[in-house]
């Protein structure tokens, strides 16, 4: 499944344009950009399993840093400070990593 199955391609390259400088990047307002925020339990799911990239059932920090190239190829990789923040708002248990409930309560938050 491809993220364009769920995102629309206009809406995926306005958000990206939105945090093309370093440290421009904010969780809050991509997600509402890109369309995700309004979209189902279901849908947010799918969209984890793509950001998913290792299968483990949690998005780790590594795959936090290239979150921006699953919506396209030539997007920035996140700073270590943006990584840091998203992470931090993301891992409710403080386990280092973001699992699917805690992504979609994101999300939505």
């Amino acid at each position: 499944m491809a993220i364009t199955d769920i995102l629309s391609t206009k809406d995926i390259e306005s958000a990206l344009s939105s945090c093309q400088a370093a440290d421009s990047f904010n969780y809050k307002s991509f997600f509402s950009m890109v369309g995700l925020s309004s979209k189902t339990p279901d849908q947010i799911k799918k969209v984890f399993g793509i950001l998913d990239q290792d299968k483990s059932g949690f998005i780790e920090e590594e795959e936090l840093q290239l979150f921006l190239k699953n919506f396209s190829s030539s997007a920035r990789v996140l700073t270590a400070a943006e990584t840091k923040a998203f992470l931090a708002a993301g891992d409710t248990d403080g386990d280092g990593k973001i699992g699917v409930e805690e992504f979609q309560s994101l999300v939505q938050a």
